[in-house]
């Protein structure tokens, strides 16, 4: 027989701070479930965000009110993915940001001190697999300083 198993007090725990970028699909449930998983072993603290990609080269008057809509469904989202969280008993915040989104979720995970990014990935293909190097998910786990943990 091995060793009780004994759950980390929170000073004890890796991951403290969890970051969880979502876009507005359905592909984020498996990524959802992973971070509420790990959230709720290391007694840690989501963050769950959503960038809206930003349009270039057009004048942001112009795009003001497709923003507030943007930002209104991802904010609704968000609120939905919220629920998972509290009622599993974990402390979640959620943020909406605009701006390209690999940079910007580097740019939160170090402004936040995050020790974990959980987000999906696409899948790539073996004949394919420098197709997948664009990819914001690809683009985050090179810039990013904590670990990252892709989905798929």
């Amino acid at each position: 027989m091995g060793a009780p198993v004994t759950r980390p007090n929170r000073a004890e725990t890796v991951f403290k701070r969890i970051l969880v970028p979502i876009d507005l699909s359905d592909r984020n449930r498996r990524s959802i479930d992973v971070a509420l998983a790990l959230a709720r072993q290391n007694q840690a603290l989501v963050t769950l965000c959503h960038v809206i990609q930003s349009v270039r080269d057009i004048p942001s008057p112009e795009l003001r009110r497709f923003y507030r809509r943007l930002e209104a469904a991802s904010t609704a989202t968000l609120a939905r993915a919220t629920r998972r969280f509290t009622a599993g008993g974990v402390s979640v915040s959620t943020l909406v940001s605009i701006g390209e989104p690999a940079r910007e979720i580097v740019r939160l995970a170090a402004g936040r001190r995050i020790d974990l990014i959980v987000m999906g990935s696409h899948k790539v293909r073996a004949g394919r697999p420098a197709a997948g190097w664009g990819t914001i998910s690809y683009k985050v786990g090179i810039f990013c300083r904590c670990p990252v943990l892709l989905v798929k």
